[in-house]
C-alpha cells in the first residue's frame, strides 16, 4: 500500500536522483524531479517495477508505460532496475529513503564499482553525474 505523498521510484532512479544536479529534458521534466527528490528527501519512497513519478515526465515514456527513449529504451532500463536492486541489496516493493541509499552506495565501493561499469558507462548522462561520485566516494574515506 503506498502511503500518501510517498514517492514511487523505479530501481535505477534511486541510484541515479543521488547525481540530480539540475539538468534534465526539459522545464517540466526538472521540476518534476526536483519535487520527487524532496518528497523522497521527507519520507521513505516505494521501489518499483516499471514506470514511477520521475517517469510520468519524461518524453520518453509511451502511452503504454513503456520507456521508448531514444538512448535506453524499456529492455535496457528494465536491465539498470534489476542492478540497482542487485547493488542496493533490495527488492521491488521495498521502501528505501534516498539518505539509505546513499549510505549503501558510499559503503560498498564494489556495489558502487559494478553500477558504474555495468550501468553508467555509455549512459547519456553519464558525463554530468562524474562530480556526484567523486563526493560520493569521498564520502566514504
Amino acid at each position: 500500500m503506498t502511503m500518501p505523498d510517498e514517492p514511487r521510484l523505479r530501481g535505477h532512479h534511486f541510484v541515479c536522483l543521488q547525481f540530480f544536479r539540475g539538468e534534465g529534458y526539459s522545464a517540466s521534466f526538472v521540476e518534476n524531479l526536483t519535487r520527487v527528490i524532496e518528497r523522497a528527501g521527507e519520507t521513505s519512497a516505494l521501489l518499483v517495477e516499471g514506470a514511477d513519478d520521475v517517469c510520468a515526465a519524461c518524453p520518453g515514456l509511451a502511452a503504454d508505460g513503456t520507456c521508448v527513449d531514444p538512448s535506453a529504451g524499456e529492455a535496457e532500463v528494465r536491465r539498470i532496475d534489476r542492478l540497482a536492486f542487485s547493488v542496493l541489496c533490495v527488492e521491488p516493493g521495498a521502501r528505501l529513503s534516498l539518505a539509505e541509499a546513499r549510505e549503501l552506495l558510499s559503503a560498498d565501493a564494489i556495489a558502487a564499482g559494478r553500477w558504474r561499469s555495468e550501468a553508467c558507462s555509455g549512459c547519456a548522462w553519464e558525463a554530468g553525474c562524474e562530480a556526484g561520485w567523486d563526493a560520493l566516494l569521498g564520502e566514504a574515506e
